[in-house]
């Protein structure tokens, strides 16, 4: 039987004293061995218990680097949380999260000093915190450690337009982290190509299945995923064996033809979440990499990650609707009907709810938004059991498997009828010649947009529309564009296309 872990920092502990000299984390420009990884993670934390209680929040700015995953690293050993401050958000932002934390004390790198929101001076350089380690501070730190401390906040936007700060606990990680890399075989062989934002959870997965597994994590720079060839030579330089990305950064190199250049032959796994992938782009992933394991992840930050899975069969995926499947052992996932009955038929629509461990503290100072999403379990009677709505809707297909419908709030009601927009998205998607699609709702004008990417004519996609949907889910509106703006976590931006299009 495994020891039970109580605290992240065993799994690197373990990692790096089967791997001292082996590369952890690496960027463009260094890498860093498990030995000096742990050894500059402890001595900066040194410098930083001495100045923040135990319990309390730092917030991280700096670029996506080695330097700021070992800022992380620090934190949990100064027995603190980790906020990651993204330097590429306005300073608003930076500003609105600092204010949810309270104004806690700020780590940051050296370069991204001026990109400090004005009015604050309590920071520390990561280069200043650093200091001969105090071996005996560290240990009574971790002595009164609980795994129900809280090991990072994340910031989602929220839907009063205040970002939400996701609390979440060592213990959510432990559980989730130790079930993800079993599930899919991510061993100590591994180079993880990290795409996402250190302030978007798809990054958890990374830096967390590597120190788990004694891998190795290659930080792709941003501005590779500009230029499809460029990304394509870097995947290859690295040998990178694992993709744990967003969607929307797989459709870049499908959508432009980019494995007609070259194919990363390494790749080995391929592990997507974010949004809804489309089919013809998971195809072409896999004619490519036809060896390669791909999976469907399903979940919102507020789970840990994610709580279901989906592994795909090798070959042409021919269906029309891709499953999110199976939950996660450490997670129960289940549908609430409006009355807060079981949905258990198929083809029946229901709130994907989640119960168990992996399930986050709540949102950070934000009792209100809180009570809202985490209740209890109306399932649950004779004790009180805490459970997520996440706002999906999903389904029980044929086969009994999880299928994702979409967001409550991408629901719309026209022409007097309840529409799913992620279904009408579904259907441009299996037009020939659209690569990627989305439809956004006019109130205004009662009306439905379809923007669609790819070299299909607006009227080729009505005409194939109007022959599967009812008249009332066809769009009254067709725009092609060229390229569809992003998120910082890869997502497309919705907002955006709404302010671009007067929507």
């Amino acid at each position: 039987m495994n020891r039970r872990m109580d605290n992240v920092l065993e799994f690197l502990e373990e990692s790096a004293a089967k791997y001292p000299d082996k590369a952890v984390f690496a960027d463009e420009t260094q890498e860093i061995t498990y030995r000096e990884f742990v050894r500059r993670a402890r001595r900066m934390a040194t410098g930083l218990a001495k100045r923040c209680p135990p319990r309390s929040p730092v917030a991280v700015l700096g670029e996506k680097s080695v330097e700021t995953v070992t800022a992380f690293f620090a934190c949990v050993y100064a027995g603190c949380f980790y906020v990651p401050l993204n330097p590429l958000h306005p300073e608003e932002r930076r500003k609105q999260i600092l204010k949810t934390l309270g104004d806690p004390r700020i780590l940051v790198q050296k370069g991204c000093v001026s990109l400090i929101p004005s009015g604050i001076s309590d920071a520390i350089l990561f280069d200043e915190a650093e200091e001969e380690e105090d071996a005996a501070l560290l240990a009574d730190i971790r002595q009164n450690h609980a795994d129900t401390d809280p090991l990072y906040v994340l910031f989602t936007s929220g839907s009063t337009g205040e970002p939400k700060g996701i609390a979440v606990a060592h213990r959510s990680v432990l559980d989730f982290i130790d079930k993800f890399t079993d599930i899919f075989e991510i061993g100590a062989e591994e180079i993880i190509g990290n795409q996402a934002p250190f302030d978007f959870d798809v990054s958890v997965k990374d830096i967390y299945s590597t120190i788990s597994a004694g891998a190795t994590m290659q930080i792709i720079p941003k501005q590779k995923f500009s230029f499809p060839t460029i990304l394509i030579d870097y995947l290859i330089e690295r040998k990178i064996t694992t993709l744990i990305w967003a969607v929307s950064a797989l459709c870049i190199l499908s959508s432009y033809r980019a494995f007609s250049y070259k194919v990363p032959a390494d790749v080995k796994k391929v592990l997507f979440s974010g949004e809804v992938m489309p089919i013809r782009q998971l195809n072409e992933w896999k004619k490519y990499l036809p060896e390669a394991t791909f999976v469907n992840l399903y979940g919102p930050t507020e789970i840990t990650c994610n709580c279901t899975y989906y592994k795909l069969e090798k070959g042409e995926f021919t269906g029309d609707t891709l499953p999110i499947g199976r939950p996660f052992p450490n997670e129960r996932v289940f549908l609430l009907g409006d009355d807060g009955t079981l949905v258990k038929d198929k083809n029946v629509t229901g709130e994907i709810c989640v119960a168990g461990s992996a399930l986050s503290l709540g949102y950070y100072n934000n009792e209100e938004e809180t009570a809202k999403a985490f209740v209890r379990n109306p399932l649950v009677g004779a004790y009180c059991e805490t459970m997520y709505r996440t706002g999906d809707l999903g389904y029980y297909d044929g086969q009994g498997e999880l299928c994702f419908v979409g967001r409550r709030d991408f629901q719309i009601k026209h022409m007097g009828h309840r529409i799913e927009l992620n279904e009408i998205e579904s259907a441009i998607l299996a037009v020939g010649g659209v690569e990627r699609a989305v439809c956004l709702f006019d109130q205004r004008r009662d009306k439905i947009w379809a923007l669609t990417q790819g070299a299909a004519e607006s009227g080729e996609i009505a005409s194939r529309l109007r022959e599967k949907l009812p008249p009332f889910m066809v769009p009254q509106k067709y725009i092609a564009v060229e390229k569809f703006p992003l998120t910082e976590n890869g997502k497309i931006n919705r907002r955006l296309l709404r302010e671009e299009y007067g929507i």
